[in-house]
């Protein structure tokens, strides 16, 4: 017997179809529970939840509505195996069947949060994510690596945001897959690659765009955290959205929360180096013009009131000067000449007083004996010794007797 089939033959149009479908789905899969484990969790600015359930074989898109997420928003993470209970419905706009959830019951976690966990307890016991071995990130790159998909959205970001901040920057791609077995390899040979780089570059950005756990696994794998811990290039990691966290995060040497938000980064210092440095130049410029301003006022007052005098005045002024210094000179000359003369006369006038001819003139004589030593008394002398004695005109030879 062939199952009844009410619609057969009937044509709706799209919106129609979806419609009915709806109608069914919420009249049949009304108040059930549903096991699955969390993944691609989001929030949307209308504070809505959104996520999807998934096992083995098959994933369910599930929606945790404003007026009930309050209670759950902050059980739900990724890999969180839950039981939620709720209606299922068709989104009719798009013809996408969900889960409208209701209540939320955590079961277990999921197997890949286990396996981040403890490679996370591992790395962070071994040092990796220790600040003091996290090496700083330059102020003033000129040449950057990016390791990441060369065709997805993350790139264009990064590369829109360096051309706009600063484009004479050097920017180096390493493409690889982001996702997939493949992709944890290509990652760590292409950090290996970008260290080994001739002339160096400064500085690499490791990321991907946004996804569920499972999309970012790949900077969950321990050889890509032990490629950027062994980098002796500084690693900015950039992995997924704000609220995503990866093991690469920890290791990294900084986290951005996004792609662009790491090409922000590294171009921070050289753009707030040029603002300031613009900043500075208007200061200077308004101050010049200020100085010239007032230097201007001050000059025309000064000629209205006539407060400059003829530059002859003061050079008859400085002239003046300059003859009164010169006749205090020839004074003070003039003065220190009469004086010297006067002591050279009195110094005359001594020495003549004190010359022996002067004496002789006065009618003294000096004797000497054969030795020339002077005779001041008797006992100097002996009889029939010869002396000599010296007068005014000449000198007289004498026997003592």
């Amino acid at each position: 017997m062939e199952p009844e089939r009410p619609f057969c033959g009937q044509v709706f149009s799209v919106s129609e179809l979806n419609g009915v479908i709806k109608q069914m789905l919420e009249g049949v899969f009304a108040g059930i529970f549903v096991e699955g484990e969390v993944s691609n969790l989001r929030e949307a600015a209308s504070g809505h939840i959104y996520f999807d359930l998934k096992d083995k074989n098959g994933v369910l898109a599930a929606v945790l509505f404003k007026g009930y997420g309050w209670r759950f928003a902050q059980m739900l993470e990724d890999g969180l195996n839950v039981r939620v209970m709720g209606d299922v419905s068709c989104y009719a706009k798009q013809g996408r069947y969900q889960i409208v959830v209701k209540s939320v019951e955590p079961l277990s976690q999921g197997k890949l949060f286990l396996e981040f966990e403890k490679l996370k307890k591992k790395l962070q016991l071994e040092g990796l994510f220790d600040e003091a071995r996290k090496k700083p990130i330059p102020a003033y790159p000129k040449r950057i690596g990016v390791v990441t998909s060369p065709t997805g959205a993350a790139v264009r970001d990064i590369l829109s945001v360096l051309r706009r901040r600063n484009p004479n920057l050097d920017v180096i791609i390493a493409p690889v897959l982001v996702q997939g077995d493949e992709a944890a390899p290509q990652i760590v040979q292409a950090i290996k690659d970008l260290n080994q780089l001739k002339p160096a570059i400064d500085v690499m950005l490791v990321g991907r765009g946004g996804g569920s756990m499972e999309d970012l696994w790949a900077f969950n794998e321990e050889p890509v955290a032990r490629a950027i811990a062994a980098s002796r290039v500084p690693v900015i990691s950039c992995v997924g959205h704000e609220v995503d966290f990866t093991i690469a995060d920890f290791v990294a040497d900084l986290r951005a929360p996004t792609p662009s938000a790491a090409a922000e980064l590294v171009v921070q210092n050289a753009q707030n180096t040029r603002e300031k440095v613009s900043q500075l130049a208007k200061r200077l410029a308004q101050a010049v013009s200020v100085l010239y301003e007032r230097a201007a006022r001050r000059l025309e007052a000064a000629v209205n009131n006539r407060v400059f005098l003829d530059p002859s005045v003061l050079t008859r002024e400085k002239e003046q000067r300059v003859d009164e210094l010169t006749l205090s000179l020839q004074e003070h000359m003039q003065q220190a000449v009469q004086n010297y003369f006067n002591r050279l006369e009195a110094a005359r006038h001594k020495l003549s007083a004190l010359n022996p001819q002067a004496v002789l003139k006065r009618g003294y004589s000096i004797t000497r004996n054969a030795r020339g030593q002077i005779i001041s008394r008797m006992l100097q002398t002996a009889e029939k010794e010869t002396l000599f004695i010296q007068v005014q005109d000449g000198t007289i030879r004498a026997e003592v007797k």
